[in-house]
């Protein structure tokens, strides 16, 4: 399974990198994760986007879905050959004006993942896990068959009873990292030092800090999250980051 970074920062684009975004390939097989400002040129650099075999949403906040439109407007107008005649565009019907604007004619199609099910998608198995924040928002496991390997993806979010337990020995944890320090007004998001006490309260193999700051060095999230997490290994997300598990 290999996993490429096309945006990581959280709440806009900066200095040309983009929201959160992830490219998760497995055999033939290409799922987009999340589908932040800046997606879709991105994606383009690493697959032709009419070869998508299907979108996963964690949640509607814009820094997740921004481009979702123009992907939609490129199956409906980009030439070339598509791999499915309609792109399944999966996410939570808890909010149904969101996830009905998913339904674009003749291009793409809303499917409602179910929380409390897997969702198998070709070689990959999804699992889900509702989070802390002011929308409804799922973490995400996704499981590929194939090789055994898996991958959490917190998406947005505070810190959370069974968080830990969601995550626990996964190959590879990506956390919302959005704080340094906890911040004085309202705390949606984790700080660098609860992603290294998540990594280590779920006994991770590795951790991508993802969902970052724009005015934050990321040697010192990275410095903060290493106080509490021992020896496992940690690295920071950047535009086109490729990850092999």
């Amino acid at each position: 399974m290999k996993i490429t970074v096309l945006g990581y920062y959280g709440g806009y684009p900066f200095n040309g990198d983009g929201t959160s975004s992830y490219l998760v390939q497995s055999d033939d097989f290409n799922l987009l994760l999340d589908c932040g400002s800046g997606a879709l040129i991105e994606l383009e650099k690493h697959l032709d986007p009419l070869q998508l075999d299907a979108v996963v949403l964690t949640h509607y906040h814009a820094d997740h879905i921004a481009d979702v439109g123009v992907l939609q407007h490129y199956w409906q107008l980009a030439p070339g050959i598509k791999k499915k005649p309609i792109l399944p565009i999966y996410g939570h019907s808890f909010d149904h004006p969101n996830f009905d604007r998913l339904n674009w004619p003749n291009s793409t199609a809303a499917h409602s993942y179910n929380v409390n099910q897997t969702l198998t998608l070709g070689p990959l198995e999804l699992s889900f896990f509702e989070v802390k924040h002011p929308v409804r928002t799922f973490a995400v496991r996704i499981i590929d068959r194939p090789s055994g390997k898996n991958f959490v993806f917190t998406a947005d979010t505070t810190t959370i009873e069974g968080l830990a337990s969601f995550a626990k020995q996964t190959n590879l944890l990506i956390t919302d990292t959005n704080f340094l320090e906890v911040p004085s007004g309202p705390k949606w998001h984790l700080t660098a030092a609860e992603s290294g006490q998540l990594a280590s309260d779920a006994k991770v193999d590795s951790l991508l800090l993802s969902h970052l700051p724009q005015h934050i060095e990321k040697s010192k999230l990275i410095d903060a999250a290493k106080q509490n997490m021992g020896s496992i290994k940690i690295s920071v997300a950047q535009k086109g980051l490729v990850i092999n598990l």
